[in-house]
């Protein structure tokens, strides 16, 4: 049994050298790696791994080891694993296949720590939503253990590109060929810069008094109720301060293309910069455990780096109305009726939003 990337990372090589981004439309790039994709499969594979639009499935996610359905990549031959990676790199930016090939890595160094046979690279798994199409309405999810990428095409004019979820463990390789590797690096960098930045009067507002939690606190949620924001607002920074402030926003909206992402981040420009939070909880020093939240009108982000002696990372960025494209079909489906109804949370099967208090394996 193959546990390691190699293969992987040769295959991300080669299509990194033949990128399918370019001048073309996102739509169409996704679409034509999305079928190119479908066209490696025969008709077996395909009931396997495409759904249709409205079924639960496309809201099962998660981002700790489990059963999946869809494709593994183990179960695919070269040329359709070189085409399921064309197709996530169809929806990431350079930066953002990066942390995703580097996440996806880790397996091999959880594998060589524990020994156990669900540390394995060859989990990640591919599904599809609906007829791939470029001006219709369809779905895809590259998932596995710490990586969760969503996208949902509504008329070939709109993307939704979460729930997004990456995270990392370990978050720092500490010994072995790897030792240095911080997949996320980033993102608990520019968390920490910031609330170092603030005075102690902005700290007093921003750093709640509670203990960093397990998790971050949406878990898998398959739909998200914005609660009022807590911390510090951005009309209470400095510039410099609000300059941070952005920059951890685009490392998360940037994971994605870098056409769709600006689309995602004019957005939360439109709702205000002023009314955006930012919340601390836990240590200020590396190694301690820590956790923050940036939460806007239309958005959440989570990053939480408690387990494992705070060297696991659990980051994820949510839209309260665009998960899984809500509100982009609720609007097409009213302007077209026809087309069907809004597939929601609430039509899934048992739900798996549970916390990790409850026995849920950890990850």
């Amino acid at each position: 049994m193959v546990r390691s990337l190699r293969l992987l990372l040769h295959l991300g090589l080669m299509v990194m050298t033949g990128s399918i981004l370019g001048a073309h439309s996102a739509a169409k790039d996704l679409t034509e790696a999305a079928l190119a994709f479908l066209g490696s499969l025969d008709a077996a594979e395909r009931k396997r791994v495409v759904y249709r639009l409205a079924d639960a499935e496309r809201e099962n996610w998660h981002y700790v080891p489990r059963e999946r359905n869809g494709l593994r990549f183990k179960d695919l031959s070269p040329l359709q694993r070189e085409r399921a990676i064309a197709l996530l790199r169809a929806g990431l930016s350079e930066r953002g296949w990066e942390q995703a090939e580097a996440i996806m890595s880790l397996e091999q160094v959880l594998f060589e720590i524990e020994g156990r046979s669900h540390r394995d690279a060859g989990l990640y798994t591919v599904t599809l939503f609906g007829e791939p199409s470029e001006h219709g309405e369809w779905g895809w999810r590259v998932e596995g253990h710490h990586l969760s990428v969503n996208f949902t095409l509504v008329a070939g004019q709109a993307i939704a590109t979460t729930p997004s979820f990456f995270g990392a463990n370990p978050a720092e390789v500490r010994s072995g060929p790897r030792k240095g590797l911080r997949a996320l690096g980033e993102l608990e960098d520019l968390g920490r810069e910031l609330v170092r930045a603030l005075t102690s009067e902005q700290r007093t507002r921003a750093i709640l008094p509670i203990k960093a939690p397990a998790d971050i606190l949406t878990t898998n949620q398959r739909q998200i109720t914005l609660a009022a924001p807590e911390g510090l607002p951005a009309s209470a920074m400095t510039e410099a301060q609000q300059r941070v402030l952005k920059q951890i926003v685009r490392a998360y909206v940037f994971r994605h293309r870098p056409d769709v992402a600006q689309t995602d981040l004019d957005r939360i420009t439109a709702a205000g910069w002023g009314v955006v939070h930012f919340a601390w909880a836990g240590g200020l020093e590396p190694g301690v455990g820590h956790y923050y939240r940036v939460q806007g009108p239309t958005f959440l982000i989570e990053y939480d780096n408690t387990q494992n002696n705070a060297n696991h990372v659990h980051a994820v960025w949510r839209d309260a109305e665009r998960d899984f494209g809500r509100d982009l079909l609720r609007e097409h489906y009213a302007r077209d009726p026809h087309h069907g109804a809004v597939p929601h949370a609430s039509e899934s099967a048992a739900e798996s939003s549970t916390s990790p208090s409850t026995g849920q394996p950890r990850s």
